[in-house]
């Protein structure tokens, strides 16, 4: 994946991105995409919703360990798992129920990863968000880390308005809309932004 012309117009466009952009090196975002259907990439985001990414992901492992048998559990095999089983992974109950709609959803003929490919970003929000648990966020994940979109700012990601917070020097973190008015000059580019906007916070 070729980000150079990305990273070029974003260094060109914002100064204090472009030192950002400097200190944490080449883009290695490619290195991040997910594979999996529909349900497989919805599914993570569910249990990963709220959580810090070690708590997340343990509970990620104990959800798959409940089947053994596939690298990832279909439809059928999330609707008829008990829900306390679900809770014994560390699930919360809510969390249950939104990983059953999903479910449920793409036995009723939620568009496959190939069919979303072929929709627009917004298009692909609003066909998603119908779905239990599902906010804005969760489908830009997948924009992001699944559909390999380039464009996509996730306002709401607490990551990158922390990470803002430390690169622009701000008193306080931003509210959505500042993030958005800031992030308009990265466009066409927002998820390069976005990338090193995360790494930021592991900078020293």
């Amino acid at each position: 994946m070729d980000y150079s012309i990305a990273i070029a117009t974003l260094k060109r466009t914002d100064s204090t991105l472009a030192s950002l952009i400097e200190q944490v090196g080449e883009c290695r975002l490619a290195q991040v995409q997910q594979s999996g259907d529909v349900l497989a990439c919805i599914a993570r985001s569910i249990i990963y919703q709220q959580l810090s990414g070690k708590a997340a992901s343990t509970i990620y492992q104990r959800f798959l360990q409940l089947y053994p048998d596939q690298p990832f559990p279909t439809a059928i095999n999330i609707l008829e798992t008990p829900d306390d089983v679900l809770r014994s992974a560390g699930i919360s109950r809510s969390k249950a129920v939104y990983l059953k709609d999903l479910a449920q959803q793409v036995l009723n003929g939620l568009p496959t990863i190939a069919e979303l490919t072929q929709m627009e970003d917004e298009a692909i929000i609003q066909t998603l968000l119908p779905i239990k648990g599902v906010g804005r966020w969760t489908v830009q994940m997948l924009l992001i880390f699944r559909l390999h979109r380039w464009d996509v700012l996730p306002v709401d990601d607490l990551g990158i308005r922390a990470g803002i917070r430390r690169t622009y020097q701000l008193p306080d973190l931003p509210t959505k809309s500042q993030v958005q008015q800031l992030g308009q000059p990265w466009q066409p580019y927002r998820t390069i932004a976005a990338w090193y906007l995360w790494r930021s916070l592991e900078q020293p």
